[in-house]
């Protein structure tokens, strides 16, 4: 890395600043690639200031929400960095959700601007009238002639198209110098949240720094060893902490993104043949699709590395993987929203201990803890706390679940002296791990009922809410059942509705897919009759109906 490598990653203290900083460095550097759109580092950073602008004009004051529900393309990017650079915070939806998971992240976080498209808000009608506080929407698609949506939108609600909307100009100089059109923020400032799966209800939202993404960008990076030749394939979901990542590892060192949305693991392969990618990203139920395909010999030539997050990769597939292209080096890594990433697993550890999520990242260091707050002796199993710049805000206005899952990192710990008076905050992750002789940890598993598919974390009581929702069922409960290929999968035990002997499974697999995402809908239902056990609580006991299966 050469020392203007060095300087334009030191400089940094917004997250905004990563494309002005870029900018002023190689201008004509490309930045994005989206289909056949190329997009330069300093046409990105015009349009960042463009954005901020408009959301400015708008009337936004600090620290104001804005939604972007859009699939990847150059407008999703550019929303999430213009909302930086007014000093708003922007919420990154994943775009496969639908209405009612939408509606609830919009309501949750009071969001006062939406940004989405032309297609997709009809389905978002009803929803969007039921969000007191949203005054904005703003459609990267509404052409010239295009049918009057406004009549669509709840009263109050103006609509705005992104061409003219984006047509301000930017502060002179912007670009070039950085020049800030937002409110006055510091790196302790929220700048974005992003909804996770919580262990009971609803997603929950995890408020994010400057500081946390501009720290786990260049701590990511460093140990990637990312350079400004790279291509990273963003194929996750940029609503994902890993997802977003790809944009600031790459940005922090000024390479370029290929933003993919993919319906067939082939898109993946295509993408990385066609724009010669050196490092990807994915979950393991994408890579054990993708180590089934036929590589072309040329993808060795250039793939420099592949990363997995989002649960374990199975053994065989990341053999397969390697014998597909055995010079690109494998990085194994775990984490969570809540604190970015935790740790990763060095290549040369990878034939040594594949089963281990590796060591702390840089700038981060994870404990072993009992309950009592004191350190696990080696291989002896405790909860995985992190502590450094890393872990998040807390979650959006649900102190009670913030006060669970952050707290003053205990005495017992040992790693702060007694002197210092200002607790400091780490991050209980719930998850059990151990760690070996040698330094390196193990996952073991979960202590709450929080289901792992496909890459993502689902609630079992949301899943459940939506069941009841559908007024199908008399009684539920859902739980995650291991599976090779998705890590888990969802079941179901459902009752008929009171008075009816009979449950139509069909109707109801039919309503959740029209309420849920995919990876959401129950793979398989189990109807019975009669109520379901309960524990202790009264509760309906998930842990009593999974075991037999």
């Amino acid at each position: 890395m050469c020392c203007w490598d060095v300087l334009v990653m030191t400089e940094t203290y917004l997250l905004h600043d990563l494309l002005s900083r870029a900018a002023v460095r190689s201008p004509e550097a490309l930045a994005l690639s989206d289909g056949d759109r190329h997009v330069p580092y300093g046409t990105l950073a015009d349009w960042q200031q463009r954005c901020a602008a408009g959301l400015r004009g708008l009337g936004l004051q600090r620290g104001e929400r804005v939604a972007v529900y859009l699939e990847k393309r150059v407008e999703t990017v550019v929303a999430c960095f213009g909302a930086s650079a007014a000093g708003t915070v922007f919420v990154p939806i994943n775009p496969i959700l639908r209405a009612m998971q939408v509606g609830h992240i919009l309501q949750d976080c009071g969001v006062r601007v939406l940004v989405t498209s032309a297609q997709r808000l009809p389905a978002l009608t009803e929803t969007l009238a039921a969000c007191p506080e949203l005054r904005h929407v703003v459609l990267t698609d509404l052409a010239d002639g295009a049918p009057d949506l406004s009549a669509s939108l709840p009263p109050g609600v103006a609509l705005h198209a992104w061409r003219a909307w984006m047509g301000a100009e930017a502060p002179v100089g912007g670009a070039d110098t950085g020049a800030s059109v937002g409110h006055r923020v510091i790196d302790v400032d929220p700048v974005a949240i992003l909804y996770t799966s919580g262990s009971t209800g609803k997603p929950k939202g995890v408020v994010v720094s400057h500081r946390n993404m501009l720290v786990g960008g260049k701590s990511v990076s460093h140990y990637l060893g990312n350079r400004s030749d790279d291509v990273l394939l963003a194929a996750l979901p940029l609503s994902f902490d890993a997802g977003f990542s790809q944009l600031t590892t790459a940005f922090q060192v000024g390479a370029r993104v290929v933003l993919l949305n993919p319906l067939m693991p082939q898109d993946v392969l295509k993408a990385m043949v066609r724009e010669r990618v050196t490092g990807l990203t994915a979950v393991p139920p994408l890579w054990i699709q993708l180590a089934q395909l036929s590589w072309p010999a040329s993808v060795a030539s250039h793939l420099r590395y592949f990363a997995n997050t989002g649960g374990r990769m199975p053994l065989e597939t990341l053999t397969r993987l390697r014998e597909h292209f055995p010079h690109s080096k494998p990085y194994l890594m775990y984490g969570l929203t809540e604190a970015f990433r935790a740790t990763y697993l060095p290549p040369e550890q990878v034939d040594v201990r594949p089963d281990s999520i590796g060591k702390a990242i840089p700038n981060a260091e994870v404990l072993v803890l009992r309950p009592d707050g004191s350190p696990c002796d080696t291989d002896e199993p405790g909860e995985l706390v992190q502590r450094g710049p890393l872990v998040a805000m807390g979650y959006w206005n649900n102190a009670e679940r913030t006060a669970d899952r952050f707290r003053p990192l205990p005495a017992a710990a040992g790693v702060r002296h007694a002197a210092v008076m200002v607790p400091e905050m780490a991050v209980f992750s719930g998850d059990v791990v151990r760690r070996d002789a040698e330094g390196y940890l193990y996952f073991i598993g979960r202590r709450d009922e929080m289901i792992k598919t496909s890459g993502y974390r689902v609630s079992p009581t949301e899943v459940e809410e939506v069941l009841y929702a559908t007024g199908l069922v008399g009684e539920c409960a859902a739980f995650g059942e291991a599976d090779d290929a998705l890590g888990q999968i969802i079941v179901a035990v459902v009752t008929p509705p009171a008075g009816q002997d009979t449950l139509d499974t069909e109707a109801l697999t039919r309503e959740c897919r029209a309420s849920m995402p995919t990876y959401m809908v129950p793979r398989r239902f189990e109807v019975r009759t009669g109520s379901l056990p309960r524990n202790p609580n009264g509760k309906i006991d998930r842990k009593a109906l999974s075991s037999p299966a």
